[in-house]
């Protein structure tokens, strides 16, 4: 397996950034941003949706121990239908950073949008969890944070199999929608019953 790259800007401090849950029907959108060590190596570290769950908690650890700084933000279903998935997973990843304990003098965000942060440099890269440290370790904190936080809801709503699905539009989750109606924690700009219309059911 091809080891991820440990960096793009040698000279300066970079920050990784991923988001987690911007596909979703219910749910707040998570992201993370981590700063690792120059010399930090690890061969199993890769994209989230590349490994198991068990690697990706097992992996958490090692990076949370490790890493020289990591933060997780977080944007609410409430804001996500104020101002857009695209809007929602840039906020979240501006929290991350606002979190981080070690200030970044760059950042490289997996994907090809993002806003400037206050004034650092920024580095959108496609695909960008499968081909650097940083992205890939922000990738597995969003991924398993928010992973924690739909196994709590589903908790609350079991009708929705969120233990299951995580929030992602399965033909299970809209059937409960369907039989049942939305919650507090749907997005209701998204198009919950996958038929082109929204959702109009009445939050409880």
């Amino acid at each position: 397996m091809l080891m991820l790259l440990p960096y793009l800007n040698k000279d300066l401090i970079e920050a990784g950034c991923d988001e987690a849950g911007r596909g979703c029907l219910a749910g707040a959108v998570f992201a993370a941003s981590v700063i690792l060590p120059k010399d930090f190596r690890n061969e199993l570290l890769n994209d989230s949706k590349k490994l198991t769950e068990r690697q990706r908690y097992a992996l958490r650890e090692v990076i949370e121990k490790e890493a020289i700084a990591w933060a997780v933000g977080v944007v609410s279903p409430e804001e996500i239908d104020k101002i857009n998935i695209l809007n929602a997973s840039i906020l979240a990843m501006h929290r991350a950073v606002d979190g981080l304990k070690v200030r970044p003098q760059a950042l490289i965000v997996d994907g090809n949008r993002f806003r400037p942060y206050q004034n650092l440099p920024h580095t959108t890269i496609v695909k960008g969890d499968g081909k650097y440290l940083s992205i890939a370790a922000a990738s597995i904190l969003a991924k398993t944070y928010r992973d924690d936080y739909m196994n709590g809801l589903h908790k609350e709503y079991p009708y929705y199999d969120w233990e299951g699905n995580k929030g992602y539009p399965t033909r299970k989750h809209r059937e409960a929608i369907r039989m049942h109606g939305t919650t507090p924690y749907h997005r209701m700009t998204f198009n919950l019953l996958g038929d082109g219309q929204l959702e109009l059911f009445p939050k409880e």
